[in-house]
């Protein structure tokens, strides 16, 4: 973790946590979606083919690139935050806070892509943010996570 994570933020966050390998790869296919929507729209009407295409096609397809592209960039907002209020899930659209005395720990299923926050009565939510992607990153985001959770959950 960066001395950025560590210290507190203005709004009272102690550690702030995005992917980093998922924001390359929605970055990435973001591009391409709209380079390939954009290359087809124009070239939509370069040789006839017996149906009228007009701008507003070539504009729709284009559109639905950018569509496309916004829709795969919902990836990237995924964050993990913690503080001494509790911690803080944002997966594809909305965030969720959640107090200590709700949050059991953090672990990281055998067969699973991301970390799953664990909470009373067996249930769990995903956490987008922390992935095995990012290798040693999601390692110390996990520990920096203990550690806090062992700080903040005895105080409350």
């Amino acid at each position: 973790m960066s001395a950025a994570d560590r210290e507190a933020t203005a709004d009272g966050w102690v550690l702030v946590y995005t992917p980093r390998w998922i924001r390359r790869v929605a970055y990435w296919v973001a591009g391409v979606v709209i380079a390939i929507h954009l290359t087809f729209g124009l070239l939509l009407d370069i040789s006839y083919t017996g149906v009228g295409v007009g701008w507003s096609d070539k504009i729709g397809l284009i559109a639905v690139g950018f569509i496309i592209a916004g829709a795969v960039l919902m990836l990237t907002r995924s964050r993990l935050r913690v503080g001494p209020d509790g911690v803080g899930v944002r997966n594809l659209v909305g965030e969720r806070v959640w107090g200590w005395d709700e949050v059991q720990g953090l672990e990281y299923p055998e067969k699973g892509w991301s970390a799953h926050l664990l909470l009373p009565y067996d249930e769990h939510i995903p956490v987008m943010a922390v992935q095995a992607r990012d290798g040693e990153r999601a390692v110390e985001a996990m520990t920096r996570f203990r550690e806090l959770q062992g700080e903040y959950a005895r105080t409350h």
